[in-house]
């Protein structure tokens, strides 16, 4: 069985394109949703029905692209659709890296690192007094 996608004769149609960038359209506006609700599980559905999406889309602009070209407006869509991407992309880093620094902050280090060493080569961890010297007094 040949699809669209493999057959080397076959041209994709307006309309199918047209219900391509739709879908990815309809599920870049469930993925912004999902993101301003902050639904972990919802965001991971959107994800891979996105992903599946965009896919599809690209696998039959292409095509199409090589046959017959692409009319302006669905190519502005597509560019239009990318960018979305990337600015979803872009905000969803911006939280990762915020939500990042606030663990650190809330949950510090199980072994905090080494700040001070004394000449014998023991350490001292922050806020914990100095060694007293126990050697002989130089003025002595």
């Amino acid at each position: 069985m040949k699809t669209a996608f493999t057959d080397a004769s076959a041209s994709i149609s307006p309309e199918k394109l047209e219900a391509a960038i739709l879908a990815i359209e309809s599920r870049l506006e469930a993925m912004g949703t999902a993101l301003q609700r902050r639904d972990v599980a919802q965001v991971e559905q959107c994800a891979g029905e996105l992903h599946r999406a965009l896919t599809e889309a690209v696998q039959m602009s292409t095509q199409a692209a090589r046959r017959q070209g692409l009319e302006p407006a669905l190519r502005e869509r597509l560019a239009r659709a990318s960018g979305q991407v990337a600015a979803q992309r872009e905000a969803l880093a911006r939280a990762s890296a915020a939500l990042d620094r606030a663990i650190d902050v809330l949950i510090p280090p199980r072994n905090p690192p080494v700040v001070y060493s004394d000449p014998s080569g023991r350490t001292q961890q922050p806020g914990s007094a100095a060694p007293r010297s126990t050697g002989t007094s130089l003025s002595g």
